[in-house]
């Protein structure tokens, strides 16, 4: 068991093993290494839906004025009254937040697929959402259309309103309605039929059919209203990214316009993008600074990033009061904001996770520095591997905004603190060089911070001694690695990684008892990890505690269910604690061949034997018992600390009679005496299947 008194270089098998996106072949162990590092997890990615809109012809005047402002959504009500008269026209801003619209924070686009194909039209097209104004009059339905000759003399009676259907139109034929001018061709002309056919689906885009022609359609628009407007109509049915082209395309024509500006702002809140959505609210405040709904959603925008004071500075401007949902908001927020900072000034961790969970429900429920809070509380409470699923879920922000750069967070600037509890984790995790490289990151950001200066040399003293003892260990050097190990532990006491390898350095000196004890200490702060609790296993073998030593390889039996080297020293342990107990064994090999019986004495001192047997119960005559004969010899190479025995019922009736055998091939699967398992003509996979459950 040479192999047993390793330490690791790098980070430990635990990290690697709970990985998905790692394989079993990667995570074999090698006990002859310590531990080095390993990969950082993959970042989420976002998605957004695309939507899809119809081509049709409006009916509606020209209208020289856009005033279409709503609570909350746009184009719903009146803009907020300006007394600045000549300033920029704010009709048709989204008032309030993304999150008060029904289909805001769902998540989800909502798809408008057209109902039929394209026909051409003589006419000009909009898409739906753009359609506020129209750049033909249609005459109204109960008017002949002028200028259409109808073919076989048929007319359309006066009154009769027309109706498109999803079928292809053949020009001639006197099937079709068509609009204004259209001259319709008989059915005997020498053009012969003409389809109008649909736009190829490659061509639509995120406007859906007749893609091509939306966007030609929208690049003609030149009244930044009516993109306002139709970029409204996307907002109020949850299709942002749509609605934020639109707003998009106002701005390019009307750059200093705020309400394009906020309402761009609201549509990058709908989309998840905060950062630039505060950036946005900035320049619409920059422009025009008694605008009061860019704001309203500032503020908005502040609570969910946590930035309490920021908030409050943009919730109270010229004397207009704050909405009603945003003041209760803040205020939630800050209490418990305060109450998570004190609990984790005194080392409270529990306290601390539980104001950071109220925090994030009560509204702030983007910011990066409350989850890496909740990351740093589990990592406190020896909660490793909870630590590490949650720093998968912190929000992402594309970059930092000015105004968010100097906020303090428990002490610290806001983007040092994230910093500061990515270093603790790389350290915990064993990656001592990811770790002084976010904790030196953290103090370029908050050079005057104490606990920041702080953290970072200790960070590196602690990656300094715990090279060291790796240099040393390699040279055989075990009593001086032990003591570059400890100084690592003195800097801190809650690195498990430390503490595993100054156990191997115990192992190798012979002191076992002294491994034992870091082992201990190792599993407390990190229950799961199996080198340590490999080295236990070694050393209460070392000083003949068989029952610990047996109960530590069964759970790294099952643990690592394909590694023969935990299986052969868990098969003499097993061994060596029923000769302890003064129980009478012989003959016991690991992986050895199927064992025949012939007596019924001999089959009961082989079911008793330690572990599990396994006994196939065989007719010479049966092909069938044949077949799985060649298969049993197969599991024997496969899970060598089982005990596999084969019993000819017609030449051993005695023990055929004992155990009530009558249909062949039967197996029987026996613990340590007592049969746990009775299986009648299994097929391999069946057979294989309970062998391999029993076996860990």
């Amino acid at each position: 068991m040479s192999h047993s008194g390793k330490p690791e270089l790098g980070l430990d098998g635990l990290s690697d093993r709970f990985r998905d996106s790692m394989s079993c072949e990667v995570n074999k162990p090698d006990f002859r290494e310590i531990d080095l590092g390993s990969p950082v997890s993959p970042l989420r990615t976002r998605q957004s839906g695309l939507i899809t809109t119809t081509t049709t012809t409006t009916t509606t005047s020209s209208s020289s004025s856009s005033s279409g402002s709503v609570s909350g959504r746009p184009g719903l009500g009146p803009a907020p009254r300006r007394s600045d008269a000549g300033q920029n026209s704010h009709s048709g801003e989204l008032s309030g937040s993304s999150e008060n619209s029904p289909t805001a924070g769902s998540g989800k686009t909502i798809r408008s697929f057209g109902s039929g194909p394209v026909r051409s039209e003589s006419v000009s097209t909009y898409p739906t959402a753009y359609s506020g104004q129209s750049s033909v009059n249609s005459p109204p339905l109960n008017v002949l259309p002028t200028g259409n000759i109808c073919p076989s003399g048929r007319i359309l009676k006066t009154g009769m309103a027309t109706s498109r259907t999803s079928r292809t139109d053949v020009l001639g034929s006197g099937t079709g309605n068509y609009g204004h001018g259209s001259i319709m061709r008989g059915g005997g002309s020498s053009v012969g039929p003409m389809k109008v056919e649909p736009v190829p689906t490659s061509s639509r885009g995120v406007y859906g059919h007749g893609g091509e022609t939306a966007r030609r359609a929208i690049a003609a628009v030149s009244d930044p209203e009516e993109l306002k407007k139709a970029g409204n109509e996307h907002y109020k049915k949850g299709q942002f990214l749509e609605a934020l082209g639109l707003y998009d395309k106002a701005i390019s024509i009307s750059p200093g316009n705020v309400a394009y500006r906020s309402n761009r702002a609201a549509a990058l809140m709908g989309l998840g993008r905060m950062g630039e959505a505060v950036r946005e609210c900035e320049v619409a405040v920059n422009l025009d600074p008694k605008y009061w709904r860019a704001h309203q959603r500032l503020a908005s925008l502040f609570i969910r990033l946590g930035q309490v004071e920021n908030a409050r500075k943009h919730l109270y401007v010229y004397g207009q009061k704050p909405e009603p949902v945003e003041l209760p908001k803040l205020q939630a927020v800050e209490k418990h904001l305060c109450k998570c900072a004190d609990a984790r000034k005194v080392g409270d961790w529990k306290s601390a996770l539980r104001e950071a969970d109220a925090t994030i429900a009560a509204g702030a429920d983007f910011s990066p520095q409350l989850f890496m809070c909740r990351v740093e509380a589990l990592l406190k409470l020896h909660q490793l591997e909870e630590a590490e699923s949650s720093i998968k879920n912190v929000p992402k922000l594309a970059s930092y905004i000015d105004s968010c750069a100097q906020t303090q967070f428990f002490g610290m600037l806001s983007e040092a603190y994230p910093m500061f509890v990515r270093a603790q984790m790389e350290m915990a995790l064993g990656r001592f060089d990811a770790a002084v490289s976010a904790a030196e990151r953290a103090g370029q950001i908050d050079a005057q911070n104490f606990e920041v200066s702080g953290f970072l040399r200790n960070v590196r003293l602690i990656a300094r001694a715990r090279a060291r003892g790796n240099d040393l260990f390699k040279s055989e050097r075990f009593t001086e690695a032990c003591s570059a190990y400890g100084e690592g532990l003195k800097l801190d006491p809650s690195n498990s990684i430390l503490y595993c390898n100054r156990a191997a350095c115990w192992f190798k000196l012979g002191l076992w008892e002294r491994s034992i004890e870091d082992c201990n200490h190792a599993l407390h702060i990190q229950p799961n990890y199996w080198k340590a609790l490999l080295r236990r296993a070694a050393s209460n073998s070392k000083l003949e505690r068989w029952a610990d030593a047996v109960r530590d390889y069964e759970v790294l039996r099952r643990e690592l269910p394909d590694d023969n080297e935990v299986a052969e020293s868990l098969f003499h342990a097993q061994v060596a604690l029923k000769k302890s107990l003064g129980e009478e064994v012989v003959n016991m090999q690991f992986g050895g061949d199927v064992e025949e019986v012939s007596s019924v004495e001999q089959f009961k001192a082989a079911i008793s034997l330690p572990g599990v047997s396994v006994v196939h119960f065989k007719a010479s005559a049966s092909q069938q018992c044949k077949q799985m004969a060649a298969f049993l010899d197969t599991l024997c190479s496969r899970y060598p600390s089982i005990n596999f025995l084969k019993v000819d019922i017609e030449e051993c009736q005695a023990v055929a009679s004992a155990e009530n055998v009558r249909i062949v091939p039967t197996f029987k699967i026996y613990k340590n005496g007592n049969r746990v398992k009775e299986i009648i003509c299994p097929s391999r996979d069946v057979l294989e299947h309970s062998v391999r459950h029993y076996s860990l």
